[in-house]
């Protein structure tokens, strides 16, 4: 069954996107980061290629022809992808294929309505009984 991570209290969803992905592959995790639209995923791609600073994660779209050898995937429409590890969702509402992951980070951040989709996210996933974990990132980022 998925394991579901919760990250709230980012100042930066994108950057947290980068910062888990960039953990995971350093942890020899394969990763999707699913966008909801083109705009979101094209400014993801751009920030992936910088960060870390002194380097870029390896990264490209989930139907690029190179895809089921890289280690993190870009995506945004589709349910087809080479691997089953980690998905990174950015979107407001539950992925129905969500399941099919390993494990789900859903990342929250400061606005009152991205936090009250947040909590309708936590309670589907609770209510069907999959293992949970919380992040507050305010506490993290105060540091």
């Amino acid at each position: 069954m998925t394991k579901v991570d919760f990250y709230t209290g980012t100042t930066d969803k994108l950057r947290t996107a980068c910062q888990l992905s960039h953990k995971a592959l350093q942890n020899g995790l394969r990763v999707l980061l699913h966008t909801p639209d083109e705009t979101v995923a094209a400014s993801l791609d751009k920030l992936l290629w910088h960060y870390p600073a002194t380097a870029f994660i390896p990264h490209c779209r989930s139907k690029d022809a190179g895809a089921a050898t890289m280690p993190v995937l870009l995506g945004h429409d589709g349910e087809t992808f080479p691997h089953s590890e980690l998905l990174i969702s950015l979107h407001s509402e539950c992925l129905p294929f969500f399941s099919r992951f390993e494990r789900l980070i859903e990342i929250v951040g400061l606005d009152e309505e991205d936090k009250r989709q947040g909590r309708e996210r936590f309670k589907f996933y609770k209510d069907r009984g999959y293992e949970m974990r919380h992040f507050d990132l305010t506490k993290a980022e105060a540091t």
